[in-house]
């Protein structure tokens, strides 16, 4: 039964996460979407072998051509693209935040681990784009953070709210209760 809950959870995120990062505002090269949120609700509530493997199957998801990237866009190009930066970091997000968050739904701790995989992912999201576009530091950092700051911090919130929201109201189920 571990493992079908275990998969089950990876699909669900998986699911999760593809239905929600269509959804953008285009923002020069680098839109704001709904991915990071989604990621970021994913690896609040789960643990982070699941989160992470949802965030893979995701990108897996994408990557064979469905459209389930910013825009609906999907196919491997999209990892040719001033994205790719932040799609390889994705996982490594998931990771980071699912790991400090400790499934516990305690919201300073749920902010403050989104807050340093958001840190990981800019990381990321800069070294792709300046490998893809031969810009400098200073051109990645005013195209793909500066800009998302404030939006992104406000998906964070949303974020921590929504994560213990669900958490208190999924705590009771078998998956909440055990230890990591």
């Amino acid at each position: 039964m571990k493992k079908i809950e275990s998969m089950t959870l990876i699909a669900l995120g998986a699911a999760l996460i593809a239905a929600l990062s269509p959804f953008q505002i285009p923002f020069g090269p680098i839109p704001i979407t709904l991915q990071t949120l989604a990621i970021g609700l994913v690896a609040s509530l789960f643990r982070p072998k699941e989160a992470t493997l949802a965030v893979i199957i995701y990108l897996l998801l994408g990557a064979i051509g469905l459209p389930v990237f910013a825009g609906g866009s999907g196919g491997f190009q999209t990892f040719y693209g001033p994205t790719a930066g932040f799609l390889l970091f994705f996982p490594l997000r998931a990771l980071v935040t699912s790991s400090l968050a400790g499934q516990k739904g305690q919201p300073i701790l749920i902010f403050i681990a989104n807050l340093l995989g958001e840190v990981v992912l800019f990381f990321g999201g800069v070294i792709g784009f300046m490998l893809v576009t031969h810009k400098s530091l200073e051109i990645a950092w005013t195209s793909v953070v500066l800009p998302f700051l404030i939006p992104d911090l406000i998906k964070i919130t949303l974020t921590t709210i929504l994560s213990v929201i669900l958490y208190k109201n999924l705590k009771n189920l078998a998956y909440f209760n055990k230890q990591k």
